[in-house]
């Protein structure tokens, strides 16, 4: 598994960037591969080539506004005792804090402030569930609801994100009035970075979840919603602006990291059908009756069960997780067996 770590490099490279930068504009236009056409801009060669490989093979690309130095392996050299990496072409030694156990470090990236340091890890051998969680993902309320059938117990997460988004939209309503086009970008990066961290705070809570109950993750496959025309404007206006496949990224590869297997469901009627009979309900906001058992439930804990119960999708070679073997765990939990009670959380960090 390749992961990616920002560390603070605390150098100036601003002269070796705007070398970068000229290096990536001739390569656009003469799309030269060799290393000896750009030696009058006096960039190492060895990340050079990088930006050569990267930009001129590129005929799509007009112009460039920046470009990070680009360092390939046999360029780098790593001390693993002493936890510090030190790159020879640009004279720059810096330490690191993440794991230890990579297996190697593939590429580095130096920005202005930041060096993005690539590393290969060994994957973590995939657990054999013994139940199932299920995920419901939604665009208001909580972004994730939580269900573990065989115990009944429910975990609400990211209420805020709904607010957050409501705040944004109204400072950004504001600002396009105002025709203050700079602020409302700083404003958009703002938000996206705040919804960002809640999404890395709730995947987290998920995989945390699934190791102490040691299961494994079900997920409706929603590829294509964007593409459904019969979408409301709130909903659509909800699910463009949160990152919706985000979350599914984050829980996908720290479930990765720590083995927990993740698989797909089909998504049909999810919140329509009750969790305890299978019979189709009558789902109003977030409340949910079954008219046919009397069964009534949160609208979203009711489809978090009903993701946890269905069968995996075979064969699905659109889903990114891990391997194919994280579909074959144990057999669902029988319907059966979902109390009546659920206990609900909410983490205040949350």
């Amino acid at each position: 598994m390749i992961l990616t770590f920002k560390i603070k490099h605390n150098r100036d490279f601003s002269i070796e960037l705007k070398k970068a930068k000229l290096i990536a504009n001739f390569a656009i236009k003469t799309h030269t591969l060799s290393s000896k056409d750009v030696k009058q801009f006096g960039l190492k060669s060895i990340i050079a080539n990088q930006i050569l490989r990267k930009y001129s093979r590129n005929k799509k690309i007009k112009n460039v506004k920046s470009v990070k130095l680009t360092i390939p392996n046999q360029g780098i050299h790593v001390d693993k005792e002493k936890h510090e990496i030190y790159i020879p072409s640009l004279k720059l030694t810096f330490p690191y804090i993440f794991r230890n156990d990579f297996e190697k470090i593939n590429q580095i990236e130096i920005g202005d402030v930041y060096a993005y340091v690539s590393v290969t890890v060994p994957d973590k051998r995939l657990i054999e569930p013994q139940v199932w969680l299920g995920i419901d993902r939604n665009t208001t309320g909580h972004i994730a609801v939580v269900a573990e059938p065989q115990t009944g117990k429910v975990w609400k997460l990211g209420k805020r994100a709904e607010h957050i988004h409501r705040k944004y939209r109204e400072i950004r309503r504001k600002l396009q009035k105002a025709k203050k086009y700079r602020l409302l970008k700083k404003i958009k990066n703002r938000e996206s970075r705040i919804i960002r961290d809640l999404n890395h705070k709730v995947s987290r809570k998920i995989i945390e979840i699934a190791k102490e109950q040691n299961s494994g993750v079900k997920l409706e496959k929603l590829d294509g919603i964007r593409n459904n025309k019969r979408h409301t404007k709130s909903f659509n206006y909800g699910l463009n602006s949160w990152s919706f496949y985000q979350l599914q990224k984050f829980i996908e590869y720290k479930a990765k990291l720590d083995g927990i297997p993740i698989t797909y469901v089909e998504p049909r009627y999810t919140s329509k059908e009750c969790s305890r009979c299978g019979s189709i309900g009558i789902r109003e906001d977030k409340s949910f009756k079954c008219p046919n058992c009397g069964h009534v439930d949160h609208a979203d804990a009711n489809a978090s069960f009903n993701i946890a119960l269905r069968p995996p999708l075979v064969e699905d070679a659109g889903q990114l997780h891990t391997d194919r073997d994280a579909c074959k765990g144990s057999t669902d939990t029988p319907r059966g067996a979902t109390p009546r009670t659920t206990e609900t959380s909410e983490p205040p960090s949350l």
